[in-house]
C-alpha cells in the first residue's frame, strides 16, 4: 500500500504537470532549454509534494490505519514520503545548476524568456530563492543522517525537529517560483492541496498538538527483568485511556529527554485501565530500561493504534500466526483476550521461533496460555536445536481455493524469506499480514 500512495501521488503530480506542458503556448527557445526548464519544474512538483505527504502523515492521522493497514503503515508512508523528496529536491537542484553546462554546449541563445515581476512580488520571490536554496542544504543534511543508521537516535530526534521549518520554507519556495499560469491549471490545484496539507502537518508539529487527543499519563505498577535482554513493563493509565485491542501498539514516553518509542501492548483489556509491556534490549536506550525504570514513576502514553488486531481475522480464511522474538507480544495479547471465552478462538496455527526454545522466557507463557485453547496448535522453533521455520512447512495441507492468512510479526529478514517462499500472496486466496515498526 506504501508503494501505491507514493505511486498515485507522482502519477498525479505528473499527469497535471503533462496537462500543463501540452496546453502551454510554443515557445520560441532551444528545445534544450526547454526540457531543462520543464524538468526543473517536475522534479520540484514531486519533492514539495511528497514532502508536503510526508508533513501530514506526521500528524498521525486515525482515519488512514485502515486503508494503509496501520499506524505503522502510515509511519512506514511518511518515511519513504520524505526519503523520496530529499531524493527529488537533489534532483532539482542538479537540474538548475546544469545551466552553466548548457551554456557551454549551445550558448545562451534560445533561453527561456524569465517571468517578469515587480514590487512585492519580485521581492517575495527573491526571498523564496533563499529560503529554497538554505532550505535544501539542511534537508540533504537531514536525509543523510535519516539514512545512516548508525546515527544515535537522541540527537536525530532534536534535529528531526527542524523539519516543520524547513518544509515552510520550502513551501514558500514553491509558491513563489512556481509559474503563475499553473495556479489556474490541475497542477496549481493540486499543489495547493498538498501544500495546504503539509502546513496543517507542519504547524501542528510546531504546536506540539500531534496526536493530543490520544494522550494519557500513567504510573507503572512494576517493572520485571524477564530475562536478560527483555524487561517487562506493567502500567496503570489515567481516566483519558480508551481501552485497546489486542494487537495494538502504544507511542510511550517514560524520560522527556528521549521522548515517545512504540510498544506493542503485551496484555488484553481488562478495563481496568491496566496494560503491560515487554521491551526487548534492541539499543541504548532499551538497554538501560531494566535500570532506569522505577515502581511509582510517570509515564505519558498516546495511543492505541495499530490494526494488527484479532478482530480483523478473516474467520472463513485458514490462520497462521508467526512470532519471531520479541514479535511475540500482540500475540501474548491475542491469546489472552481469548481466555474468558475459549470457544471463540479461531483455528490457528501458531509458530513462535527462538533462538534457544529452553531458555526462551516466552515459551512457558505461550504454553500456558495455548493450553486452555485447544483451537491453537502451537509450534515452537529453536534454531539452538536445529528447528528452523521454513515456508514449505506454513501451508502443507491447504485446500486448493481455501483462503488463507498468515499473520507475522518479527525480524523483517525472516518476513522477507518467508514471503519469497509462500506462492500466491495478494493472489489465490493468501495474505500475509505484516506489522512493520521500523519507524526511522
Amino acid at each position: 500500500m506504501t508503494k501505491l500512495v507514493l505511486v498515485l501521488i507522482g502519477a498525479a503530480l505528473g499527469l497535471a504537470w503533462g496537462w500543463d506542458v501540452l496546453n502551454a503556448p510554443a515557445l520560441a527557445a532551444h528545445p534544450w532549454w526547454i526540457a531543462r526548464q520543464e524538468l526543473m519544474y517536475l522534479s520540484g512538483l514531486w519533492s514539495i509534494g511528497l514532502m508536503s505527504l510526508a508533513m501530514y502523515l506526521a500528524t498521525r492521522p486515525v482515519w488512514l490505519e485502515k486503508p494503509l493497514g496501520g499506524m505503522d503503515r502510515v509511519y512506514r508512508t511518511h518515511k519513504w514520503a520524505g526519503i523520496l523528496a530529499g531524493v527529488f529536491a537533489i534532483m532539482h537542484w542538479l537540474v538548475k545548476e546544469s545551466d552553466g553546462l548548457l551554456k557551454s554546449l549551445i550558448g545562451r541563445e534560445g533561453r527561456v524568456p524569465k517571468e517578469k515581476f515587480v514590487g512585492l512580488l519580485e521581492n517575495l520571490r527573491h526571498l523564496g530563492k533563499d529560503f529554497g536554496e538554505w532550505g535544501f542544504y539542511i534537508l540533504l543534511v537531514l536525509l543523510a543522517i535519516t539514512l545512516w543508521k548508525r546515527f544515535p537516535y537522541r540527537p536525530w530526534r532534536f534535529l528531526h525537529r527542524a523539519m516543520p521549518v524547513i518544509y515552510l520554507a520550502l513551501a514558500f519556495h514553491a509558491v513563489f517560483l512556481s509559474p503563475l499560469d499553473y495556479w489556474a491549471q490541475p497542477v496549481g490545484w493540486l499543489l495547493a492541496g498538498l501544500i495546504l496539507a503539509g502546513g496543517y502537518g507542519a504547524l501542528r508539529a510546531l504546536l506540539g498538538n500531534i496526536g493530543q487527543a490520544r494522550r494519557s499519563t500513567g504510573e507503572i505498577l512494576a517493572v520485571t527483568q524477564t530475562a536478560a535482554d527483555i524487561v517487562g513493563v506493567r502500567c496503570r493509565l489515567a481516566g483519558g485511556w480508551s481501552g485497546h485491542r489486542p494487537g495494538q501498539f502504544a507511542l510511550v514516553t517514560f524520560d522527556s529527554a528521549e521522548g515517545a518509542h512504540p510498544f506493542t501492548i503485551a496484555s488484553a483489556d481488562q478495563g481496568d485501565r491496566t496494560i503491560e509491556f515487554r521491551i526487548k534490549a534492541l539499543g541504548d536506550y532499551t538497554r538501560q530500561l531494566a535500570n532506569r525504570l522505577r515502581v511509582g514513576q510517570m509515564l505519558r502514553i498516546e495511543g492505541p493504534y495499530g490494526c494488527f488486531d484479532i478482530d480483523r481475522l478473516d474467520r472463513q480464511a485458514q490462520q497462521v500466526w508467526i512470532a519471531a522474538g520479541i514479535g511475540v507480544t500482540p500475540f501474548l495479547a491475542w491469546l489472552a483476550s481469548l481466555q474468558e471465552n475459549p470457544q471463540a478462538a479461531p483455528a490457528a496455527d501458531l509458530h513462535y521461533c527462538t533462538r534457544d526454545r529452553e531458555t526462551d522466557p516466552f515459551v512457558q507463557q505461550l504454553t500456558t496460555l495455548c493450553a486452555g485453547l485447544p483451537a491453537i496448535r502451537l509450534q515452537v522453533h529453536g534454531d539452538r536445536q536445529g528447528e528452523r521455520l521454513d515456508a514449505a512447512s506454513l501451508l502443507p495441507n491447504r485446500p486448493a481455493g481455501q483462503p488463507a492468512e498468515v499473520w507475522f510479526c518479527g525480524p523483517s529478514g525472516l518476513a522477507a524469506a518467508l514471503r519469497r517462499g509462500l506462492p500466491g500472496i495478494g493472489s489465490g486466496g493468501l495474505r500475509f499480514h505484516q506489522e512493520a515498526f521500523e519507524m526511522r
